[in-house]
């Protein structure tokens, strides 16, 4: 455990993205209650996730995160998150029959429902309202009562994450996951695509070998790998307060553990070594990811990681960088050079979707997949120009 540190401590310095609530106490009502609700993780399940990216570092494994840009409490069903389950399962038999290699699945699911917005308040059609915060914090309606942010909506986050949860825990150890059904997993809007067809040659191919497998007496039966697998859940810790409250001390360690999620991570606007977030994320033991964008130099890369993973542990950090296609060239090399240089046990993840986000004619906002795909191959070309291990993706 970090020395000098507390939940709380993180209340003493700035901190950014934080939403402006109406009614501080309030706020701290449902703080507590949260921090009388059961955790929604436990401190053993995150410290496996540690130790399957401590893989991840060491070359041994690979690491697929993804989900929704921001959970909604609108689109929240047993379907969406079946499919979100089921794409992720789908990319990982790919990647792990492609390249031999374990892939540790963690989900952007089950708490991700905050994001910092560029702008505090958005005008449209000459009204000006505070920006759309996530359903944690505030209402998509464009009026003045739905962007008031609101601390019950905590409340129903919690709930919402805890149901998700359980339906996750339910598909991987379950039998969905199971090997035998890889067909299955196949979405509807692809299967009849060229890349479905390859997908199904794929699985024609696995379930060819599971059958070798089970006449030379492998099967589920002795290997229960083949129909469960591990799952996992992450999400930015933006709302320090929901965070704070979710925060337990480990009874068989004593060390503290937020239990809000396996993974969590900073975001690139919300990094400062001085401020709130770090200060938080310093003192808990799960594992942490960082994004990192252009505007972080490599002094300040190696100052962060001293201050995230100061016993240099293997699993415990993960940097997820956002560059955008055109910018990898230009700022990756340096940060690895530096992480070489002074011996840092890091995991390097590229987040292709963030840094290539341009504004459509109707106003939404949207990545091309050629720009994602060019971020990922030149993320992939850096790492072995440098001599270093592309750990994973995260999209």
């Amino acid at each position: 455990m970090a020395d000098s540190w507390k939940p709380e401590s993180w209340r003493a310095r700035p901190a950014k993205h934080l939403p402006a609530y109406p009614d501080e106490a309030v706020l701290a009502a449902v703080e507590e209650r949260l921090g009388s609700y059961p955790p929604l993780v436990f401190a053993g399940e995150a410290r496996k996730l540690k130790a399957d990216l401590a893989d991840v570092c060491e070359g041994r494994a690979f690491l697929l995160q993804g989900g929704d840009c921001a959970e909604s409490f609108a689109e929240f069903s047993a379907d969406n998150i079946r499919d979100t389950f089921r794409v992720l399962l789908q990319m990982a038999v790919v990647l792990t029959f492609a390249a031999s290699s374990p892939v540790v699945k963690v989900g952007r699911i089950a708490g991700q429902f905050a994001k910092p917005r560029s702008s505090a308040s958005e005008t449209i059609g000459g009204v000006t309202l505070p920006s759309y915060l996530g359903d944690n914090i505030n209402g998509i309606d464009f009026d003045e009562a739905s962007r008031v942010p609101d601390p019950e909506r905590l409340l129903r986050a919690y709930s919402q994450s805890a149901s998700t949860l359980n339906l996750l825990r339910a598909f991987a150890t379950g039998g969905y996951a199971d090997l035998d059904f890889v067909h299955r997993w196949n979405l509807g809007f692809v299967a009849d695509s060229p890349e479905g067809a390859r997908y199904e040659e794929l699985a024609n191919r696995i379930t060819e070998a599971l059958g070798f497998m089970r006449a030379c007496g492998v099967d589920g039966e002795t290997q229960p790998q083949l129909h469960t697998t591990d799952f996992y859940t992450s999400h930015e810790a933006l709302l320090l307060g929901y965070e704070q409250a979710m925060t337990r001390i480990d009874s068989t360690t004593g060390d503290w553990y937020d239990t809000s999620a396996h993974m969590l991570w900073i975001g690139d606007r919300t990094r400062q070594p001085d401020h709130g977030h770090v200060e938080y994320m310093r003192g808990i033991e799960n594992p942490i990811g960082m994004k990192c964008g252009p505007s972080l130099d490599a002094d300040e890369l190696v100052r962060l990681t001293d201050i995230l993973n100061p016993k240099n542990e293997p699993g415990r950090l993960t940097l997820i960088c956002r560059f955008g296609a055109e910018n990898v060239e230009k700022h990756l090399p340096q940060l690895i050079r530096a992480i070489e240089r002074e011996g840092k046990k890091v995991v390097w993840s590229c987040d292709p979707m963030h840094g290539n986000t341009i504004k459509a004619s109707s106003g939404y906002k949207t990545r091309p997949v050629d720009r994602i795909l060019a971020e990922v191959q030149a993320f992939m070309a850096v790492h072995r120009a440098e001599g270093s291990h592309a750990g994973g993706v995260h999209f």
